[in-house]
């Protein structure tokens, strides 16, 4: 188009409607330009260009055309700029200096629009509305879901979600950095400070993944708001809710900011040096008498690469190979064979690749930075697959879909693998054989065979989060890589946060083969002398629950080093260091395509807070460990060793047994629950996407239990739990879905079979 051959040659044509990343609308009418032999001005946007056109952009008639759009745009606009969120980065502002008029010739009263209610994130002063449709188009074409709309014609025109209702997409923010004037503004910002007072830093966004680039804008040592940074090869110019809104947990009330101590069993305020001396004599004295095997560390997966690498040398150096991150794993069968939690190909290569097969994963609420690639790659006529444990919404259509109970998920993948074999004529293990024999015949199976084998090596198959939660986890680790090695398929598996760089770090309990070194699941089961969370709350992030807190109330000497302090790390831990949050540290991400970033601090610490690698390295010079002289993240990073994308292919282990009699669980995660900083994220907590925690089963399994009242009775041994239940078709049957890292849930720890009736 002819907006876009102007925009490479550094031709710059005013624009409202137009977006490189949306679709045409040319409802604006301010790119007007004249076009030789064209018989009136006509849409730059919407222009295609023709070999020997010739353009005038600021002939005499194009801006007339120009300026009598906006004038015209002015009309009804309130003159409200003072107050308005978006002065100072207004494109109607700018544009009204070049192409507006200093006197309007308009004297009729100017129109009025009621605001909308969009829900915790977003705000609305929908008079200033100019009706360029971004918003419309970024949620039918971006975020997947037609959430907002136009409706009436001519001057009674507006923009209004559908029947009122809030916006709830997981990318909705979004719409915030589109809107050209000031009708759409953060709820989180308003009114806080003007674009020209607050100090820009270039920042990694943490929560997934993707490593999200950000841009955090900071005044007088408060981080006022998040935006996204321009980066084609991994967000584009996009953002999800959680990376952006996330900062608001800096303000909580729950913040730690002074180093404590637990004595006499009550909590006091002490000073560095005094809470480091404890820790480091303590454990000293623990290691000394017990031997290094006795102490532990996990670790959350939002930490940073130099966290990781730091925590691991103090551990080893004290003996140890107990380290984990992984606290919502419950397979570690395939530990020491699977490869890293790596894309096998590019972030940017799922909009080219013609098929891709997702197992395990929910991916819009995962990694939702993912799901706009895979929604972009379907809109290019590409295909998407799924095998899953329930019936999850991706805003975009799916090719073929097989849903099943988290048992049978594991029987089907085996299916498929069998079919493939024998359609390719290949040799497939007997244990493969065994699984498939316990799934019966079906035609979706057969058709996905069919594409994988088609598609070659232009198919990518994933395993997402959701699969991490599996009981077979293992399993289906194993038939996913076979599948790739007999089809040609990329094969990659996707984790939590910054998981990579744990990997990179060598933070994995089986990183030296060690076979005694105990996971995340084991630790927090069998009580240890000595445990190091970094950034954990137990019962919330791990599957395990309130089984975690009991075994940490049994450990001799818990040391908590957190954002924030909370009633379980309170009653659990005997020391807590204050570590800051991360736009208060620098640090390094990689992300699931191996990419290492860094990024500097934007603001100090609060109070006594401090970046967790210098408390580490500090540790580490108190238990007088070697190699702990580090000035920068730079030298740690530099001891690292890039992620290999090699495709392991680990052995094909057996199902975990059935239990007669009870109803599989289905595990999901909240994406506002992953991480105690998205936990205290108010604007994200009052969304839509953190529901009350409830259990969905269904109608044809409520009725065979007999269920008919609307709470239900949940148990797991003599841990029960009630809580409401929701009739839900999209749930396998003899399946119970339910929340992890929820306090309604934690009760029932990793338990896959429940016992579900009415409430006594």
């Amino acid at each position: 188009m002819l907006i876009k051959a102007a925009d490479d040659a550094g031709i710059y044509i005013p624009r409202f409607c137009y977006h490189d990343k949306l679709s045409i609308a040319a409802n604006c009418r301010m790119c007007l330009v004249e076009v030789e032999n064209a018989p009136k001005p006509l849409p730059a946007c919407a222009t295609p260009i023709t070999d020997g056109m010739k353009v005038e952009t600021r002939s005499e008639q194009a801006r007339d055309a120009q300026k009598g759009t906006m004038e015209f745009l002015l009309i009804n606009h309130p003159l409200d700029c003072p107050i308005c969120d978006q002065g100072g980065e207004c494109e109607l502002q700018d544009l009204a200096v070049g192409y507006g008029k200093d006197v309007s010739r308009f004297s009729e009263g100017k129109r009025v629009v009621i605001d909308k209610n969009l829900g915790s994130l977003i705000s609305t002063d929908m008079t200033r509305c100019i009706q360029c449709t971004r918003c419309v188009r970024f949620g039918q074409e971006i975020a997947g879901i037609m959430e907002l709309g136009m409706v009436n014609r001519g001057e009674h025109s507006e923009i209004m979600t559908f029947m009122g209702q809030a916006v709830c997409s997981e990318m909705s923010g979004n719409v915030i950095d589109l809107c050209p004037v000031g009708a759409l503004t953060s709820k989180p910002f308003r009114f806080r400070a003007r674009s020209w007072e607050m100090q820009g830093h270039d920042g990694i966004a943490v929560h997934d993944t993707v490593g999200s680039n950000t841009r955090v804008e900071t005044l007088r040592g408060d981080v006022l708001r998040v935006l996204p940074r321009e980066n084609e090869a991994i967000n584009e110019v996009w953002l999800s809710d959680r990376d952006r809104f996330s900062y608001t947990a800096n303000d909580s009330e729950q913040r730690l900011t002074t180093p404590m101590l637990k004595i006499n069993g009550e909590w006091k305020e002490t000073d560095w040096p005094t809470a480091l001396e404890n820790v480091s004599s303590k454990l000293q004295a623990i290691v000394k008498q017990y031997g290094g095997d006795s102490i532990g560390a996990l670790a959350s997966p939002t930490a940073t690469l130099e966290e990781f690498t730091l925590l691991e040398k103090i551990m080893r150096g004290m003996g140890s190979q107990n380290m984990d991150y992984r606290l919502r794993q419950q397979d570690f069968r395939a530990d020491g064979e699977i490869s890293a939690p790596l894309l096998a190909d590019s972030i940017a290569s799922l909009e080219e690749t013609e098929l891709v097969m997702l197992i395990g994963s929910n991916i819009r609420k995962e990694q939702p930075g993912l799901a706009t690639r895979l929604r972009k790659s379907v809109r290019n006529g590409n295909r998407v697959i799924v095998m899953n444990s329930a019936n999850f919404d991706y805003a975009f259509p799916v090719a073929h879909n097989v849903v099943a109970s988290p048992s049978q998920l594991v029987a089907k993948l085996a299916r498929l693998v069998a079919l493939t074999a024998n359609k390719k004529s290949s040799k497939v293990d007997a244990a493969i054989m065994d699984l498939a024999a316990e799934s019966s015949a079906d035609d979706e199976i057969e058709v996905m065979a069919d594409a994988l084998i088609e598609a070659g090596d232009s198919a990518q198959i994933v395993v997402g989060t959701t699969a991490l939660m599996d009981a077979n986890y293992s399993v289906l680790v194993s038939l996913a890589s076979a599948l790739a090695g007999m089809t040609g398929a990329n094969y990659g598996r996707l984790e939590e946060a910054n998981a990579a760089a744990a990997w990179q770090a060598s933070f994995l309990p089986f990183s030296n083969a060690d076979s005694a070194a105990k996971n995340a699941a084991e630790m927090l089961s069998q009580p240890l002398k000595a445990c190091l969370l970094f950034n954990v709350e137990p019962s919330q992030d791990s599957t395990t629950g309130e089984q975690a807190l009991r075994t940490l109330q049994e450990t001799g000497m818990v040391v908590s080093i957190s954002n924030f302090r909370s009633a379980e790390i309170e009653d659990v831990a005997h020391v807590m260091l204050p570590l800051a949050t991360i736009p208060e540290t620098g640090g390094c991400h990689v992300n699931c395509e191996g990419k290492m970033q860094s990024w500097t601090a934007a603001v100090q610490p609060a109070g006594e807070s401090r970046p967790g690698w210098k408390i580490l390295r500090v540790i580490g010079n108190y238990l007088e460990l070697d190699g702990f002289d580090y000035s920068t993240t730079e030298s740690i990073c530099a001891e690292t060793t890039a992620l290999s994308k090699s495709l392991n292919s680990p052995e094909v282990y057996s199902l975990i047994d059935h239990k007669q009699g009870l109803i599989e669980r289905v595990m999901h995660l909240p994406m506002y629950r992953t991480d105690a900083v998205t936990r205290r994220a108010q604007p994200l907590q009052l969304t839509m996407d953190n529901p009350t925690a409830v259990a969905a089963i269904n109608p044809e399994t409520l009725s065979s239990l007999g269920i008919e009242e609307d709470r239900v009775e949940i148990g797991n041994g003599d841990n029960k739990i009630k809580i409401t239940v929701v009739s839900d078709p999209s749930i396998p049957l003899n399946c119970v879905m339910l929340p992890t890292a929820t306090e309604e849930t934690a009760a029932l720890g990793g338990a896959n079979w429940l016992e579900v009736k009415t409430c006594a």
